[in-house]
């Protein structure tokens, strides 16, 4: 009794695509144990901060402005002042807290040696902030 013979041609080929059930499984697993591990590691640290008042800033104060007038006499915010005045005022704006910035105008005709002593008499009352203004040049009133 001879039986037919077991031949398996088609079975001998390879296969050259690959099986993508064992790699969705992977996945699948891997996403539920994700799933339920990060919100157990999820760790809340208590930290007691620091409490702080912020207090309004002060505005800076306001420029004083000292001009040198052609004819050697001084100006305080426009305001005509003799020399005696002049030392009061300075180490009065010496003494304050925070200090208003000087800003020293002096007139092109006025005579150097006046710009000199007002300069001088800033910086012995103690004047931090001494500022010289200056116009461009061509600039016309």
């Amino acid at each position: 009794m001879a039986g037919p013979a077991f031949h398996d041609s088609d079975d001998d080929a390879l296969m050259s695509e690959i099986n993508m059930v064992p790699l969705i499984d992977v996945m699948l697993v891997l996403l539920i144990v994700f799933m339920i591990t990060i919100p157990v590691m999820h760790h809340a640290v208590s930290v007691r901060l620091p409490q702080a008042s912020a207090e309004p800033l002060t505005p800076p104060p306001q420029a004083v402005r000292l001009s040198v007038g052609a004819d050697g006499s001084y100006r305080w915010n426009d305001e005509p002042i003799d020399d005696a005045t002049l030392t009061q005022r300075l180490q009065h704006l010496a003494r304050q807290e925070p200090q208003a910035p000087l800003h020293l105008h002096g007139d092109k005709e006025a005579r150097y040696e006046r710009v000199a002593q007002a300069l001088a008499a800033a910086h012995e009352a103690g004047v931090r902030n001494v500022g010289f203004v200056t116009e461009p040049a061509g600039h016309t009133q």
